[in-house]
């Protein structure tokens, strides 16, 4: 009986979701735009366990801001969730080869477009900022070859879809870290590109790494791959520019391998590196960043029985280069609340 009232609540969801990208296809995505930006306003209104979620969020990552001002940001995040959707159906009809220039803003790419065209195996690395399934089809669309990896979404009938609109736009989809290891690197091996959205969480399993002052657990198989085989991991964005289906391409960091080859830990200092690479993103706009998505949920274990930092920790993050005495000292002492 649950099986089946699950099987339903689906069929309804997946029936919504395609009424509503139909009817947004029916009008200017301007429009549509806007009518997401207002449903994103009345889901924070309503979603209290999401609200809650994202002002804790940002409570932990800006505690020198006023509650308001993390107010603004959550439901300017919301609303930048519900464009994230109009824009997913919207793109392929919007953007091709010969309106790119219009549509499109690159920065800082002048090193990472000679990666890309170097034929060289890379990883592509971003965080669930700005517009990342737009980051993926524009590398398609401008004829590079890349795989993704994507978790399954639990609806399969929305999954199915998605999978389906993601295909038509040239991306091939990975869709399981740990059960397609085999696939990425048989990938890498043959010079092609692996792009990921890394800031997941890893549960238990995963290495804790800083990010905006909390340990994040995170996956390390893309560090693995990327130490292993050599590969250079760019770490790139696509935010949204006003309103409309506009884009900025941009690449906050690019980490080489002679970068980790002095490192005492190489996989723990290339997972950080991406995951400051990808704070830095968010933090130029902050609105365009899924703060209610359970980013921290599984804390170390150390902060779970209440016991100080073990030194081993330690010792990995006073070796990054980028760390400062008060964001270590935040770590080693999280806050009441945290512990």
């Amino acid at each position: 009986m649950v099986h089946l009232r699950q099987r339903i609540a689906d069929r309804l969801v997946y029936t919504a979701a395609r009424i509503g990208a139909a009817g947004a296809g029916m009008v200017q995505p301007e429009t549509a735009l806007r009518w997401a930006a207002g449903l994103g306003h009345q889901l924070y209104r309503f979603d209290r366990r999401h609200r809650e979620r994202a002002l804790s969020n940002l409570a932990g990552a800006y505690p020198e801001l006023s509650h308001a001002q993390r107010e603004r940001i959550a439901v300017d995040s919301f609303s930048h969730f519900f464009r994230l959707a109009v824009e997913l159906f919207s793109t392929p009809r919007l953007l091709s080869r010969h309106n790119f220039a219009d549509r499109i803003k690159l920065r800082g790419l002048d090193e990472a477009l000679d990666l890309f065209n170097s034929k060289r195996a890379l990883v592509l690395v971003t965080g669930h900022y700005g517009n990342w399934e737009v980051l993926g089809s524009l590398l398609a669309l401008l004829g590079y070859h890349i795989e993704a990896v994507a978790r399954p979404i639990d609806n399969r009938l929305i999954n199915q879809w998605l999978l389906e609109v993601r295909q038509r736009r040239g991306l091939r989809i990975i869709s399981k870290w740990e059960q397609e290891l085999d696939r990425m690197t048989a990938l890498l091996s043959a010079g092609g590109m692996l792009g990921l959205v890394a800031d997941q969480n890893a549960g238990g399993r995963g290495l804790f790494v800083p990010f905006f002052g909390r340990l994040a657990s995170t996956h390390k198989s893309l560090a693995l791959l990327a130490v292993s085989r050599q590969v250079p991991v760019i770490c790139g964005y696509a935010r949204r520019r006003g309103l409309g289906c506009h884009f900025e391409l941009g690449v906050s960091d690019i980490i080489h391998p002679e970068h980790w080859q002095s490192q005492p830990d190489p996989i723990y200092y290339v997972t950080a590196r991406f995951m400051h690479a990808i704070e830095q993103m968010v933090r130029q706009q902050p609105e365009q960043y899924l703060w209610m998505h359970r980013r921290w949920k599984t804390r170390p274990r150390h902060e779970r029985q209440g016991k100080p930092m073990p030194a081993a920790l330690r010792r990995k993050l006073e070796s990054l280069p980028w760390m400062d005495q008060p964001t270590l000292d935040r770590l080693i002492n999280p806050p009441i609340e945290w512990a």
